[in-house]
């Protein structure tokens, strides 16, 4: 992950931990629907970790979520 994209990175985990509590799911739940650990899941989450997730991860998120995946890269400075 770049650096320059840190900023990006930690509001797409905040988003994700936001909709999975929106869902009412745990992050044990999120993590066994995508085939990853809660670890995997919690460092994506922490706003002090930077956990880079690809674009399969973040399209497996989006469709257990039921949310479309813009809604996790539309960012507030986004003009």
């Amino acid at each position: 992950m770049k650096s320059i994209y840190e900023s990006e990175y930690l509001q797409i985990g905040l988003k994700i931990a936001y909709y999975r509590k929106l869902r009412g799911l745990t992050q044990e739940q999120l993590a066994e629907k995508i085939d990853k650990t809660p670890a995997f899941i919690g460092h994506v989450e922490a706003p002090n970790i930077n956990k880079a997730v690809s674009l399969d991860t973040l399209f497996d998120i989006a469709r257990v979520l039921d949310i479309p995946p813009y809604k996790f890269i539309t960012f507030e400075n986004d003009q």
